[in-house]
């Protein structure tokens, strides 16, 4: 039960099914303007699911009970998760809300439709009725051991999860040969391939750190929002240049990693490690699943995981991670 004496704390949870017939058509229509046809911001990856959602949302309510409202960020879709909740926690069933782009993007309704998730994590401050403190999930991500508010935000801010890393100089001169030697030889301009590593560093110098970037992993993120809103509300412009990509670009700062360097400008000084467990199991075996699933077992820091392009694997690895997932959170989920 919530602890009237906690601070209120969301979830927000990022979801797109790229199967819907009608989202592929809308990608379709803007992709016929981008240059590059095979633009890695548009890989199906990106946007397949395997109904991994509802392993998010039962995680959250299961290893965060506390938390108060989820809110989940679609784009006219509907991840049909009520079932789910009404088996498992029907008690929550009220604070499950559906959140469509175009409440997000009120007033910047120009930019829509957008199949970037850097862009639609730009205007989560905006949505209607999301608590001071929040924290940001993609689908792909799951809690997997019991936290507490304070695993979150402290003094009422938030943990601000990652590792100092210098500035990736060695990938930004591969970037640019790589580009140079493709337009020189071969005759084309490809965009770079939009990078997790470059998108923060590019928001850690948007807010003049030259040196080091604080490097976030795949795990859930605490957030003010105050603080996103009062930055974008002052900088709309910067807002408007970061949410013009209809696929993610190379060039855009990712938004998790605006916030953390703004907290850490503000004398936030909760700093630890990510307490993560990440998964790309694509071209890996049984063996590769079951040495990952067997160190969060063995190592009781670990609270999170993320299994990353699980569409791409086998059917055997799909169902090995089912039944792992299954055991972990104790219910018996056919997500395949």
């Amino acid at each position: 039960m919530e602890n009237k004496k906690s601070p209120q704390i969301d979830a927000v949870i990022a979801w797109v099914d790229g199967s819907d017939p009608s989202l592929i058509k809308r990608q379709q229509k803007y992709l016929k303007f981008e240059p590059d046809k095979n633009l890695a911001g548009a890989q199906k990856t990106r946007f397949n699911s395997l109904n991994e959602i509802k392993y998010c949302l039962i995680s959250i309510l299961k290893f965060a009970p506390y938390l108060r409202k989820i809110f989940i960020v679609t784009d006219q879709q509907d991840p049909n998760i009520y079932p789910l909740v009404q088996k498992y926690f029907p008690k929550r069933i009220s604070d499950i809300h559906i959140v469509d782009h175009l409440e997000i993007f009120q007033g910047f309704e120009s930019f829509l439709p957008t199949f970037n998730s850097i862009c639609i994590s730009n205007m989560l401050w905006k949505i209607k009725g999301l608590s001071d403190q929040f924290i940001y999930f993609n689908d792909d991500v799951f809690i997997v051991r019991p936290t507490k508010p304070s695993t979150f935000f402290k003094n009422s801010r938030p943990v601000l999860r990652g590792k100092w890393r210098l500035p990736p100089y060695e990938r930004i001169l591969w970037d640019k040969s790589k580009y140079f030697f493709e337009k020189l030889f071969m005759g084309v301009e490809k965009e770079k391939t939009p990078s997790f590593q470059i998108n923060q560093w590019n928001a850690a110098k948007l807010l003049g750190f030259n040196f080091r970037f604080l490097m976030s992993g795949h795990i859930p993120l605490a957030l003010n929002k105050k603080k996103l809103e009062e930055f974008f509300t002052d900088n709309p412009e910067i807002l408007k240049q970061n949410i013009v990509y209809r696929f993610r670009s190379y060039n855009q700062f990712n938004t998790v990693s605006l916030a953390n360097h703004i907290e850490y400008n503000k004398g936030n000084l909760n700093v630890v490690t990510s307490n993560g467990l990440y998964l790309k199991p694509y071209k890996r075996n049984d063996d590769y699943i079951l040495k990952k699933f067997l160190n969060y077992e063995k190592n009781k820091e670990i609270l999170f995981l993320c299994i990353q392009s699980l569409d791409l694997t086998s059917k055997s690895i799909q169902h090995l991670v089912q039944k792992k997932m299954n055991e972990i959170l104790e219910v018996n989920l056919q997500i395949l």
